[in-house]
């Protein structure tokens, strides 16, 4: 009986080392796909880190030195870039307020007011601020994306393991059955005849 037990506990050890298996190179897949997709996606919009001379405050030196002079290809530049560096000259251009509330004033203003030099201002500061959302949203996907892949790379590591882990302590489970005597009689036990 121990056994039959132990070869059963075996074999469903087997299937689950080959189903982490399985599982772990389907991550590994997800991980190299999005690292490509992500890469090639930043490295064609053809944007260059800001040099550390372009930058103004100390958070904008902690967050971008590092990347300085270097191609935006990778989502934590991506983050970097849109955090320290398109949201701060948007938050300067439009003194700290949204696009949805300059966006407002602009819209709420009559034909007349919209026409004039302010109200030209005010459309012409709506608009860059639409474009800044637009590609700080997109990079802050990119560093999404990029974030999915990562913790696709460490699941597939952790599937690997666990694959191992369960194969070897099959393998294990194996050898004791075949040491385990099977039983056919309990000692002190008649045999039935």
């Amino acid at each position: 009986m121990r056994s039959a037990l132990d070869k059963l506990i075996s074999g469903a050890g087997f299937l689950l080392a080959v189903g982490l298996l399985i599982a772990g190179g389907l991550l590994t897949w997800a991980n190299v796909f999005i690292a490509n997709q992500v890469h090639d996606q930043l490295s064609q919009q053809h944007i260059t880190m800001p040099e550390k001379a372009a930058l103004e405050t100390k958070a904008q030196h902690d967050a971008l030195d590092q990347y300085a002079g270097e191609p935006l290809t990778t989502g934590p530049q991506a983050k970097a870039y849109a955090d320290y560096y398109i949201a701060v000259h948007m938050d300067a251009m439009a003194d700290g307020k949204t696009y949805s509330e300059v966006s407002g004033e602009y819209v709420s203003m009559t034909d007349e007011q919209q026409a004039s030099p302010e109200g030209q201002a005010l459309g012409q500061v709506r608009q860059s601020m639409f474009m800044g959302d637009t590609l700080r949203g997109l990079l802050l996907y990119g560093y999404a994306f990029a974030t999915i892949g990562t913790i696709a790379l460490y699941a597939a590591i952790g599937a690997y393991v666990g694959s191992v882990a369960l194969f070897v302590l099959s393998l294990l489970g194996v050898r004791h059955a075949r040491k385990v005597e099977p039983v056919t009689q309990a000692r002190g036990v008649p045999a039935l005849a």
